[in-house]
């Protein structure tokens, strides 16, 4: 996880790498950013079927229990964080 500061120093947004188990196709990559991009905070995900990795950008670090009911929602395993 990373995070992008403002001049202030104050946290703006949060980088999270997540591991997807099963994504084998651009679908798979579409169900996954779609039902993530649901979760409050979140600015942008890039689902990237090949590697398995999820790359989700968000106002602040998201809780990894909201990660993985969305990720399930999609009919995926959501391993962990990468």
């Amino acid at each position: 996880m990373t995070a992008q500061t403002d001049t202030a120093g104050t946290a703006t947004t949060v980088t999270t790498v997540y591991k997807v188990s099963g994504m084998s196709c651009g679908h798979c990559e579409g169900s996954v950013s779609s039902e993530i991009s649901g979760i409050a905070g979140v600015a942008s995900v890039q689902a990237v079927a090949s590697s398995g990795e999820v790359t989700v950008v968000s106002a602040a670090p998201l809780d990894e229990g909201a990660v993985r009911a969305a990720v399930d929602e999609a009919g995926f395993e959501l391993v962990g964080k990468a």
